[in-house]
C-alpha cells in the first residue's frame, strides 16, 4: 500500500485526533508512538508518528522530528506533514517555527504551508488570528495553560517569534476563491521571501480549497492542525470510513491528568466513582496512593475516574510548592503506573486517557508502540487497538484536554453513540 501522507505529531493526542479525522474520512491509519524503525514498515496510507515533543528542549523536539521524517520517507511517504496543536500551543522559543525551519531543511522544500484551523472542532483562523469558539485565542483559557500560555492571537507574529525566516499569510478572501487562488498566494509569499506561509481558514471548504491548492506540490512541507490533514484524507481517501469493530471484553476506567476548561468540565459532570490525586500526596508517598488508587479501581462496580484534574489556583500552588517539571512527572507517573498495574492485575482492558502530557506517560507505561483506530468517539477524539508488552489486548482512547463534550467520560464508552 502506497503510503500518501506521513505525519510527524508533537504528542499523542494529537496525532490520535489525526488519525480520528482521517480514518472518518476514509483513509487508513495508525499511530507510531516514537521514532518508529525503519523496518517496521506500515501497512496503512496514513501513519502518525507521536513524539513528545511539544514541550521538549528544542534540540530534541529537532532531532526527533527529523529522525521521524527521514523513517517515514524510507517508507516512501508521499507527502510530509507537520502537526502541531490546534491553538498552535507553543512559547516564542519554540517549538513549531524550529521543528518547520528543520524540516524544510531535511526536505529541501522551498516553503512550509498550514494552518491549525480545524472548524470540527471550533478552530478557526482570519486574518492571521486564531479563535476558539468566538473567541480570540488571547481570550480564551488557553491564554492561562501551565506550560503553553497563548496570549498573542497573531500567529504570523507568533511564529515570526520563532524563526529568523520572514512568515506570510494568504487571507481569507483568497481561500474562498478557490484552489487556485490560494495556489497564487502561496507562490506570491514565497516570490516575496517568505519561508513559512500560513493560511486562513473559516469553514471546512476552506480547508478543501487549501487541500487542493497544495495536493500536488512537492516542493512544501504541509502542516497544521487535524483539520488540513483531514482535508487532504478527503482528496486521497476511499470516501467511506471502515466498519466499527467491537469493544474488546474488559473492565474499564478514566484516567485524567488535563486541567483544561473541558476537562475540568468533563470531571465535574461525571457521576460514576471518582478518586482524586494530589500533589501533595504523590510527593510524601507516591506507593501508598497508588496503591489506594487501584484498591479504588479494584473495589468499583461502574466505570472509575481517578483524576488529577485541579482549579487553575491549585495547579499554581502546586507547581510553586514543587516545582512545574516535578508536579507534572508526579501526576504522569502515578497514573501510568495506576494504568499499568490496572491491566496487569485488575482485568482492566478499556483506558480513556485526558491529557496530551498524561496520555504520552500512559502509553508508555503500557508499553505500546501502535495503535489503529476502532472507532470515532467524537470530533477529534478515536478509540484505538494496542498491545501492550505483554501482548494483551486494549482499547485506549487518548483525548486531548480541550476536546470531547461535557458527558465525554461517559458517553465514550456508549458504543452506538
Amino acid at each position: 500500500m502506497t503510503l500518501e501522507l506521513g505525519v510527524i505529531a508533537d504528542d499523542i493526542t494529537g496525532a490520535c485526533d489525526v488519525a480520528a479525522g482521517v480514518t472518518a474520512a476514509g483513509l487508513s491509519a495508525e499511530v507510531r508512538l516514537g521514532v518508529p524503525g525503519a523496518a517496521t514498515a506500515p501497512a496503512s496510507a496514513c501513519v502518525i508518528v507521536a513524539l513528545k515533543s511539544r514541550t521538549a528542549p528544542v534540540e530534541s523536539a529537532v532531532a526527533e522530528s527529523i529522525a521521524a521524517a527521514r523513517v517515514l520517507r524510507g517508507w516512501g511517504a508521499r507527502r510530509i506533514y507537520q502537526k502541531y496543536c490546534s491553538t498552535f500551543d507553543s512559547t516564542d522559543e519554540g517549538n513549531i517555527g524550529p521543528v518547520a525551519d528543520a524540516l524544510v531543511d531535511e526536505l529541501g522544500v522551498a516553503v512550509s504551508v498550514g494552518t491549525p484551523a480545524t472548524p470540527a472542532v471550533a478552530r478557526t483562523m482570519h486574518r492571521g488570528h486564531l479563535f476558539v469558539g468566538d473567541r480570540l485565542l488571547s481570550e480564551s483559557s488557553l491564554a492561562h495553560h501551565p506550560l503553553t500560555p497563548m496570549r498573542d492571537p497573531d500567529l504570523v507574529r507568533v511564529l515570526g517569534r520563532q524563526t529568523p525566516h520572514h512568515v506570510g499569510f494568504v487571507p481569507i478572501e483568497q481561500a474562498r476563491a478557490g484552489a487556485d487562488a490560494v495556489a497564487s498566494g502561496i507562490r506570491d509569499l514565497r516570490g516575496a521571501g517568505a519561508r513559512h506561509v500560513l493560511l486562513d481558514a473559516v469553514e471546512d471548504r476552506d480547508l478543501d480549497a487549501a487541500a487542493a491548492a497544495v495536493a500536488h506540490e512537492g516542493d512544501v512541507l504541509l502542516g497544521g492542525a487535524a483539520g488540513l490533514a483531514v482535508a487532504l484524507a478527503r482528496r486521497i481517501g476511499a470516501g467511506v470510513p471502515p466498519s466499527v469493530a467491537p469493544a474488546p471484553a474488559g473492565r474499564a476506567l478514566v484516567l485524567s491528568g488535563s486541567g483544561s476548561e473541558r476537562t475540568r468540565a468533563q470531571v465535574s459532570a461525571f457521576a460514576g466513582p471518582r478518586f482524586d490525586l494530589e500533589v501533595d500526596a504523590l510527593a510524601d508517598d507516591v506507593e501508598a496512593v497508588v496503591a489506594e488508587a487501584l484498591e479504588f479501581v479494584r473495589s468499583s462496580h461502574a466505570v472509575p475516574l481517578v483524576s488529577a484534574t485541579a482549579e487553575p489556583e491549585d495547579v499554581a500552588r502546586a507547581q510553586e510548592r514543587w516545582g512545574r517539571e516535578r508536579a507534572a512527572g508526579l501526576i504522569e507517573d502515578a497514573l501510568a503506573r495506576i494504568a499499568a498495574a490496572a491491566v496487569e492485575e485488575l482485568g482492566v482492558r478499556r483506558i480513556l486517557v485526558a491529557g496530551g502530557e498524561t496520555s504520552g506517560a500512559v502509553a508508555a507505561g503500557l508499553g505500546v508502540d501502535v495503535l489503529r483506530v476502532r472507532r470515532v468517539a467524537a470530533p477529534g477524539v478515536a478509540w484505538t487497538t494496542a498491545e501492550d508488552a505483554a501482548g494483551r489486548a486494549l482499547d485506549l482512547c487518548f483525548k486531548s484536554g480541550n476536546f470531547g463534550g461535557p458527558d465525554f467520560f461517559t458517553d465514550a464508552f456508549e458504543e452506538d453513540a
